[in-house]
C-alpha cells in the first residue's frame, strides 16, 4: 500500500479526489493510501472464499461485499473518518447502508495480501479494525498459503482464533459452524 500522495487531506478532498480517480483509494484519518491491482492469485483466492463464505451465508441475515466497496468505519467509539476497501465484508446489521457505500462497522472483514502491502493489512488495518470493534478480522497470504483468523475479546483486543498453512480446515469463531479447506483456497 502506498501513500497517493503526500500530505493530509479533509474528508471532502478525498471524496473529490475519488470522483476524479479510477484508483482504489482508501482514507485514514487524513491519509490517502493507494491499493495495489491485484495478481491473478488474489484474485483466484478472493473468488474462493468468497464462495464458501456465500454459501454458508445463504439463508441467513448477513451479507458479503467484495471490492471495491467502500466501508466508511463509524461508531460511538470512533474518532476521525476511515474509509476502506477490505476484500471482503461480512455485515449482518444492514442500517448503515447508503447508496454508495456502508457506513459502520462490519462484523467480518477479510484482506487478501499482496507484495506491496503486507504491512499495511498486518499492522495499520488490524489496529484500526481491532480498535473500531471488527469482531473477526483474516488475514489471507496468497504467497505463504496461509490463513489467520483474529477475534476481538472481551477486552477489545484481538486474539488469533485460527492459523493454518497450506492444508487443514480454517474455522470463524464469529459464524459457528463456519470451515473451509485451504486446499480448496490455494
Amino acid at each position: 500500500m502506498h501513500l497517493y500522495r503526500s500530505g493530509t487531506y479533509s474528508i471532502e478532498e478525498y471524496w473529490q479526489i475519488r470522483e476524479n480517480s479510477d484508483a482504489l483509494l482508501e482514507y485514514i484519518d487524513g491519509v490517502i493510501y493507494m491499493s495495489p491491482s491485484p495478481s491473478t492469485k488474489h484474485q483466484r483466492v478472493s473468488r474462493k472464499l468468497e464462495r464458501a463464505f456465500e454459501d454458508f451465508l445463504e439463508g441467513k441475515p448477513c451479507e458479503l461485499f467484495h471490492a471495491p466497496y467502500d466501508i466508511e468505519l463509524k461508531s460511538s467509539n470512533i474518532e476521525g473518518t476511515k474509509v476502506v476497501i477490505p476484500d471482503i465484508s461480512i455485515i449482518c446489521d444492514k442500517t448503515g447502508f447508503t447508496d454508495a457505500r456502508y457506513v459502520g462497522v462490519p462484523e467480518l472483514l477479510v484482506e487478501i495480501l499482496s507484495p506491496s502491502n503486507q504491512s499495511h493489512d498486518l499492522i495499520t488495518k488490524l489496529n484500526l479494525y481491532m480498535n473500531d470493534g471488527v469482531k473477526e478480522y483474516w488475514i489471507v497470504n496468497p504467497m505463504l498459503d496461509t490463513i489467520t483468523v483474529y477475534t476481538l475479546n472481551e477486552e477489545g483486543m484481538y486474539e488469533q482464533h485460527d492459523n493454518k498453512a497450506e492444508t487443514g480446515l480454517i474455522t470463524s469463531n464469529f459464524f459457528s459452524g463456519f470451515q473451509v479447506n485451504l486446499m480448496e483456497i490455494f
